[in-house]
């Protein structure tokens, strides 16, 4: 029994901490281009060099995180529904 309400307290916690995350910053950084805006690559020296601009991103370097999506989502088709 306390195993159950110590994992349904940890279940808890963590949804409230991403909700909590959402609202705070409801972008995060790109996982293709790890939030650079672009794919990093390297000559042939071996040297850094620019990429082509991110597609996933169209080059901000930002996405929408999933949680935020959802809400998006959610309050769109609550609003179609009621007017």
């Amino acid at each position: 029994m306390t195993l159950f309400l110590t994992a349904s307290a940890l279940i808890l916690l963590f949804t409230l901490s991403y909700t909590a995350t959402c609202v705070a910053s409801p972008f995060g950084n790109c996982r293709k281009c790890r939030g650079f805006g672009y794919l990093a690559r390297t000559d042939r020296k071996g040297r850094p060099k620019r990429g082509k601009d991110c597609r996933r991103c169209q080059a901000t370097g930002k996405r929408i995180r999933v949680g935020r999506w959802i809400y998006n989502r959610a309050v769109h088709i609550h609003r179609a529904g009621t007017r």
